[in-house]
C-alpha cells in the first residue's frame, strides 16, 4: 500500500513538473512569436520611414535647388536691366543722330540760302609751282651756258651801252652790228670755196647764193651739237668740268642722294681697281662698265654705304664684288690664328640659286687675289658647310635661313665680319626672311659703325663696318632696315625705281584660261634655237604644263620650290647649256637668275603683284641684248590692271583695248570711284 501511494504522489510529481515544462515552453514560444513580430514591424517601418541623415540630405539638395533658381531670377532680371539700358543707349544714338542730320540740312539749307542772295566764296586754289612739284633743280650758273659754243655770233656777247643818240636804238649800234654781220658773212664764204677747193681772184669776187649759206650754217650748227653731246667723252678726266659730270650723269640716267659722292667711273681704266682686278675683268670680256657699275664702285672704293636701286639686268652683282674683294685685299690673309673669327664680308641673297651665281661672278673676280669663297644655301649638309667655314674663308655667300642656322649651331661666327651685302633685299623681306637678316646683322660687331655726323673725321686706323642695299624696288620694310644699320649712306637710283628696261619689248594678250596653252606653243614653235622661260604661280600647274609640252616633243625643264637642291641644279645648268631651250618655273627664277641669252620670257600666269612682273620679265634683255616678254591676262587678274597699264604706258608699249577699256584699270586698287549723283538725292541751287 505504501509502495502504492509513494508512487501515485511521484506520478502525480511527474505530471505536474510535465505540465509546468509544457507550460514554459509555450509561454517561451509566445514571448519568440513577440519578440520577431516586434523585430518585423521595426524594420517595415525603417524601410517605409526615412531616417534622420536621409532627412537632412534631402533638405540640403532642396536649398541648392533653391539657390539656383534664385540666381537664375537674379541672371534674368541683370539681363533684363542690360536690355532695357541698351535699348535706351540706342535709341539715345539715333535721337542724337537724327538731330546732327536735321543740324546738318537746316545747316546746307541756310547755306544754300546766303549763296542764292550773298553769292558762292569758293576758296582760292592752292598753286603749286612746277619746281615744287616734281622738285626740279635750276641751280645752273653762267659757266654752263652752251650758247656760246653753238653760233660764232654769240661768243662775243655785246653789252648795251648807257647812252641814247644819234645812231643808236636803246643804246645799241646797228652800224657796228651790221659790220660784223657782214664780216662773219665773208668768213663763212671764205670757209666754203676752200672746203669746195674754188680759188678766187680779188676781181673775180662773187657772193655764194644764200641757200648754200643756210645749208652751210646749219651743218655747222648741227655738227657742233654733236660734237656738245659728246664733249665728256673727248676730254681727259683732269680737263672734266661739273658741266661735263651733269651731262655724263644725264647721258647715263644716274642720279644720286646724299652727300660728299665722288665722281662716277667712266672707264675701267679710271676706276683705281688694282691690276690684278682689271685684269679679271678683262679676261671676263667687260669692255665697258654699266651705270650702276660706274655710279656704285667709286663709292665702294670709299667704303661707302649704299643702297643701290636699278632696273634688273643692269649688272649690279659686278657693282658690289669688285668693292668687296678690294676691301678684302688690303686686309691680312685669313690664316690658323684667325680663321675661327669668321670671314671678313658676308653677301645675303634671297633663293639658293642667286647665292650660287653671286659665288660664281665672285670666284671668277677673285682669282688673281688668291681670296677663298664659300657658298652656305639649303639642300646640302649644313656640317659640311660648317666645316668649310671653320677651315677659313673671307667671303661667305648665303641665304639667310642657312646662314642663322650657322650661326645658332656655332658653325660660324662673325666677330671680324665688317662687310654685308644684301641683294634683292626687297625679296628677302617678301620672303619673310626680314628676322633671319636681322640677326645675321646684328651678329657682327656693333662697335665699327661709322659715326652717324657726317662731318666727323673717320680714324684712318680703324676698320668700319660697310653695307650695300641691292634692289630693283625700295619697299618701307627696306628702308627700315636702311635707317637702323646704314650710316650716312648713299642712294644711287639708275632710272626709274621699279621700272623695266627699254631692251625688253612687252607684249601683254588677253585671254581665256583654256586658250593659254595652244598659245603658248605657237610662242614656242616660233624661237627656232633659242631660249625661252615659262613663269606659272604654283608648282603642281609648273609640273603640269611641263609634261604636257614634254609630250609634244619640247625640249623642257622644270624649276620650282618642291625639287631637291640636286634638282634644281641641274635643271638650271641644262637650261644654260642649252640643252633645254624651255624653263617652266615659279618665281623661284624670277629674281636675280642670270641665264645668258633668254630670248623670251613668258607669262602663262600673271604674278599677283607689279614688282614680280618687273623682276620676271628682267630674265630677258639683260647685258645690252634685246629680249621679248609675253604675258597671258585673265580677267582673274584684275588686282594689277591699273599698275600694268601703267607700267605699259610708261615703256611705250601696247596696251590691249579689253585692259585700256576695264574698269579696274582706271583706279588703283583700294580707292573709291566716281558715283555720279543718283535720282533721289538733294542738290541745292548755287
Amino acid at each position: 500500500m505504501k509502495h502504492s501511494i509513494t508512487d501515485d504522489i511521484g506520478e502525480k510529481v511527474q505530471a505536474n513538473k510535465l505540465v509546468s515544462i509544457s507550460n514554459a515552453e509555450i509561454e517561451q514560444q509566445k514571448r519568440r512569436s513577440e519578440q520577431l513580430l516586434h523585430n518585423n514591424n521595426k524594420t517595415n517601418s525603417s524601410y517605409y520611414k526615412p531616417s534622420h541623415s536621409t532627412d537632412r540630405h534631402r533638405s540640403s539638395i532642396d536649398r541648392d535647388r533653391n539657390r539656383d533658381r534664385e540666381r537664375e531670377r537674379e541672371k534674368e532680371r541683370e539681363r533684363d536691366t542690360e536690355r532695357n539700358r541698351d535699348r535706351v543707349h540706342d535709341e539715345a544714338f539715333k535721337a542724337s543722330k537724327r538731330e546732327r542730320i536735321e543740324e546738318r540740312e537746316r545747316e546746307k539749307e541756310l547755306q544754300a540760302i546766303k549763296e542764292q542772295y550773298l553769292g558762292s566764296k569758293k576758296p582760292e586754289k592752292r598753286v603749286i609751282k612746277r619746281s615744287d612739284k616734281f622738285r626740279l633743280s635750276f641751280d645752273w650758273d653762267s659757266s654752263e651756258d652752251t650758247s656760246c659754243d653753238m653760233n660764232i655770233l654769240y661768243q662775243n656777247r655785246h653789252e648795251a651801252m648807257l647812252m641814247f643818240g644819234r645812231g643808236f636804238y636803246a643804246g645799241v649800234d646797228r652800224r657796228e652790228q651790221k659790220k660784223l654781220a657782214a664780216k662773219n658773212e665773208k668768213e663763212l664764204q671764205d670757209k666754203i670755196r676752200k672746203k669746195d677747193g674754188i680759188e678766187e681772184r680779188p676781181e673775180e669776187a662773187t657772193t655764194l647764193p644764200a641757200q648754200r649759206l643756210k645749208d652751210e650754217a646749219a651743218e655747222m650748227y648741227d655738227a657742233f651739237d654733236m660734237r656738245v653731246d659728246r664733249h665728256w667723252s673727248e676730254k681727259k678726266l683732269e680737263d672734266m668740268t661739273e658741266r661735263d659730270w651733269r651731262i655724263f650723269r644725264e647721258d647715263f640716267n644716274i642720279s644720286y642722294k646724299g652727300s660728299k659722292i665722288p665722281r662716277p667711273m667712266r672707264s675701267w681704266v679710271e676706276s683705281k681697281l688694282s691690276s690684278e682686278l682689271l685684269k679679271a675683268v678683262a679676261r671676263a670680256g667687260y669692255k665697258a662698265p654699266s651705270p650702276i657699275q660706274m655710279a656704285a664702285i667709286p663709292l665702294g672704293l670709299q667704303q661707302r654705304d649704299v643702297i643701290g636701286v636699278a632696273e634688273t639686268g643692269s649688272g649690279k652683282t659686278t657693282a658690289f664684288v669688285l668693292p668687296m674683294l678690294t676691301y678684302i685685299a688690303r686686309l691680312p690673309p685669313i690664316s690658323e690664328e684667325n680663321e675661327a673669327d669668321g670671314p671678313y664680308a658676308v653677301v645675303l641673297a634671297p633663293t639658293r640659286e642667286l647665292a650660287q651665281q653671286i659665288e660664281e661672278e665672285t670666284v671668277k673676280f677673285a682669282r688673281y687675289l688668291g681670296i677663298k669663297v664659300v657658298s652656305i644655301v639649303g639642300g646640302q649638309s649644313i656640317e659640311e658647310q660648317g666645316f668649310k667655314i671653320r677651315q677659313g674663308c673671307e667671303v661667305v655667300i648665303a641665304t639667310p635661313g642657312r646662314l642663322i642656322d650657322c650661326l645658332e649651331r656655332r658653325y660660324a661666327v662673325l666677330n671680324q665680319c665688317n662687310y654685308v651685302v644684301l641683294d634683292e633685299a626687297d625679296r628677302m623681306i617678301d620672303m619673310g626672311f626680314e628676322p633671319q637678316v636681322v640677326g645675321v646683322l646684328d651678329a657682327m660687331p656693333s662697335s665699327n659703325f661709322k659715326p652717324e655726323n657726317e662731318d666727323e673725321e673717320l680714324d684712318e686706323n680703324r676698320i668700319y663696318r660697310t653695307t650695300y642695299m641691292f634692289s630693283a624696288t625700295m619697299p618701307t620694310a627696306v628702308e627700315r632696315l636702311a635707317r637702323k644699320y646704314l650710316r650716312n649712306p648713299v642712294v644711287v637710283t639708275i632710272g626709274t625705281a621699279g621700272k623695266t628696261t627699254d631692251l625688253i619689248t612687252q607684249h601683254v594678250i588677253m585671254v581665256k584660261e583654256s586658250e593659254k596653252t595652244p598659245r603658248l606653243k605657237t610662242l614656242l614653235n616660233d624661237l627656232v634655237d633659242k631660249t625661252a622661260i615659262v613663269f606659272i604661280n604654283t608648282k603642281k600647274a609648273a609640273d603640269h604644263v611641263s609634261k604636257t609640252l614634254e609630250k609634244e616633243g619640247y625640249r623642257v625643264t622644270t624649276l620650282h620650290g618642291g625639287k631637291s637642291q640636286e634638282q634644281r641644279e641641274i635643271s638650271l645648268k641644262g637650261f644654260r647649256t642649252k640643252r633645254f631651250n624651255v624653263l617652266v618655273a615659279t618665281d623661284v627664277a624670277g629674281r636675280g637668275i642670270d641665264v645668258p641669252d633668254v630670248a623670251h620670257v613668258i607669262n602663262y600666269d600673271m604674278p599677283g603683284n607689279i614688282e614680280m612682273y618687273t623682276h620676271r620679265i628682267g630674265r630677258t634683255g639683260r647685258a645690252g641684248k634685246k629680249g621679248t616678254a609675253t604675258t597671258f591676262l585673265t580677267l582673274h587678274d584684275t588686282e594689277v590692271f591699273y599698275d600694268l597699264k601703267q607700267m605699259l604706258t610708261q615703256s611705250n608699249s601696247l596696251v590691249p583695248p579689253e585692259l585700256a577699256r576695264h574698269e579696274a584699270s582706271k583706279l588703283k586698287p583700294g580707292s573709291i570711284p566716281y558715283r555720279p549723283p543718283r535720282r533721289n538725292d538733294t542738290v541745292f541751287a548755287h
